[in-house]
């Protein structure tokens, strides 16, 4: 499914504040118990492990990341943080956000990495070719190309450690929701 670009500018420009919304739903909506956080625990651990993995093979606008999760995935960050939203939502026992997040994701990254993928197209020769052989989101069977090893200075690099705080943040939120839960 291909979106207009003129709706992928705009969501592009305003996936950040639009974030920042889903966070408050996510407050406001979620009812979370020491039981369902255990459950999302480690849905979510993966997805961030799959994200410190791909942070570590991503030299953004450098070199075509083809190795890592990138030789069976174009977007495993994105993968990740769908991770990581699966674990959270898990946790957060809402149909409602659910909902939200389901939408959120079609709306919003689905554009999002259909405009990277075509900037990508513009800057790197091999793209086309890289992406007839690795499926846009949910993994190939097999690797198909790349030998470079993690470098910790990328995962430093790509400010990584955001994503955990947030995450952690979050975390801390349902945890505090559910310890004060009448």
């Amino acid at each position: 499914m291909r979106f207009p670009k003129p709706y992928a500018d705009f969501v592009q420009r305003f996936r950040v504040p639009g974030g920042f919304a889903l966070l408050a739903a996510f407050v406001v909506l979620s009812h979370p118990t020491a039981e369902s956080i255990v459950w999302g625990l480690p849905v979510c651990l993966a997805g961030m492990a799959l994200r410190a993995w791909a942070a570590g093979h991503l030299a953004k606008n450098e070199q075509l990341a083809q190795s890592g999760p990138y030789a069976y995935t174009r977007n495993p960050l994105y993968l990740g943080s769908l991770l990581v939203t699966a674990g959270m939502l898990v946790a957060a026992q809402s149909a409602a956000l659910a909902v939200l997040f389901t939408l959120a994701f079609v709306l919003i990254y689905l554009p999002v990495m259909q405009q990277e993928s075509d900037h990508l197209r513009q800057i790197f020769p091999g793209y086309e070719d890289y992406a007839r052989r690795v499926p846009l989101l949910l993994p190939g069977a097999r690797a198909t190309a790349g030998t470079s090893p993690f470098r910790a200075a990328l995962y430093r690099r790509n400010k990584e450690w955001k994503a955990v705080w947030g995450w952690l943040t979050g975390i801390a939120l349902l945890a505090a929701k559910a310890w004060l839960k009448p």
